[in-house]
């Protein structure tokens, strides 16, 4: 596939690529809607994801060029940038103009991006493209950013440049995400563990539901809104900073201060989850694979009835998942809306799982998903 990309490269721009690059997509196990909360939540890195391939130019350009979207741009090198609609390029354009901000030196530079991930799914394609190019941005020009860094400097591209009001989990994940483990990440400290995440006879499963769905444009930053209110309400009597800040017990006993009911699902959904992470990081680390199965479900329904970000898609496959006896544990994963569910599968049993969820989704929802498999790889790296 590089020999490929490399040929790519050079027929679009005239000249050989010189580094490569590449940033995994992630899926997060558990604690869902949890990153801008302040809470727990237990991404990991998958296979799948983001090469890009760079070589400097003499001609004072940025040249954007990707082998999964039409659009091609040429930019002069300017002070700073602002987005333009909606095209692919204004997330690495966005990375650009926080390089600059922060006082870096950029040359010419020539970008091919090539993506595996598909766009829209939840699987982070947005995070992916946003660490390759600020990974690739700090090495080629030798700017002298840390992990945290360009983690932080993706988050603020999302939130400010591109207009989602997502928390750090995403970034984070592909920058950090280390093979056979899942991150157990503390969104307000930062601080993470990495917990072995051997799944035994089992294999991770992707199903995307093929319903696209566009942060920006969905009710993300409705729910985020939603939970600021609730956190809100509950200072009136609580000293806390973030709705994670409490476990379920305390929340229940104040309850009563939320007087609108779908904020208090919503507050519900969010300390319940926060408590599911602890419960799943330690069932994964003492190997109790049933368990940890068990506590994905539970995340699913919450995603499902109190904080209403599923799906008849995403329901029909978590459904079927419930009844097939070689599944331990499925849920939604990222933000919901559509995009993917995740299963614990036996491996022996994949190709005939894939098959029947298939059929079992296309007679339910008109249209057929598409299942992989993946291991959990590793975070950002230069090839």
């Amino acid at each position: 596939m590089l020999e490929n990309l490399k040929q790519t490269f050079a027929t679009h721009f005239g000249q050989d690529s010189q580094d490569v690059f590449f940033a995994p997509g992630r899926v997060n196990l558990i604690g869902e809607h949890i990153d801008y909360n302040g809470g727990l939540v237990m991404p990991c890195a998958i296979t799948y994801g983001t090469h890009l391939l760079t070589a400097p130019n003499d001609k004072g350009l940025f040249r954007f060029r990707s082998t999964n979207f039409d659009d091609v741009i040429d930019i002069e090198l300017k002070d700073s940038y602002e987005k333009t609609g909606k095209e692919w390029y204004n997330y690495p354009l966005g990375v650009i103009h926080n390089f600059l901000a922060q006082g870096k030196k950029l040359g010419g530079l020539d970008f091919l991006f090539h993506g595996d991930l598909p766009i829209g799914a939840g699987l982070s394609s947005s995070a992916s493209i946003e660490i390759v190019t600020a990974y690739a941005l700090n090495e080629l020009f030798n700017a002298g950013l840390s992990k945290l860094d360009l983690v932080k400097l993706g988050k603020k591209v999302e939130n400010e440049f591109i207009g989602v009001n997502s928390g750090i989990m995403d970034q984070f994940a592909v920058t950090f995400g280390e093979e056979s483990k899942a991150l157990k990440l503390n969104c307000e400290s930062l601080d993470y563990q990495a917990v072995e995440c051997d799944l035994g006879d089992h294999l991770l499963a992707i199903i995307n539901t093929n319903k696209p769905r566009t942060l920006a444009d969905s009710k993300y930053n409705e729910r985020v809104s939603e939970c600021q209110q609730a956190l809100k309400s509950l200072q009136k009597e609580l000293n806390i900073n973030n709705l994670c800040d409490i476990h379920a017990d305390t929340l229940k006993q104040h309850i009563n201060l939320i007087e609108n009911e779908v904020v208090a699902n919503r507050a519900t959904h969010v300390v319940e989850e926060n408590d599911r992470v602890l419960k799943a990081a330690k069932a994964l680390d003492q190997h109790r694979l049933e368990e940890f199965g068990q506590l994905m479900y539970a995340s699913h329904h919450s995603l499902r009835d109190l904080y209403e970000v599923s799906g008849k898609e995403l329901d029909a496959i978590v459904e079927f998942c419930e009844q097939y006896p070689d599944v331990t544990g499925a849920r939604m994963t990222g933000a919901g809306f559509g995009g993917c569910a995740i299963a614990s599968v036996k491996k022996d049993s994949f190709d005939d799982f894939s098959q029947k969820v298939i059929e079992f989704y296309t007679e339910k929802i008109g249209y057929a998903p598409s299942v992989y498999q993946s291991k959990i790889g590793t975070g950002v790296i230069k090839l």
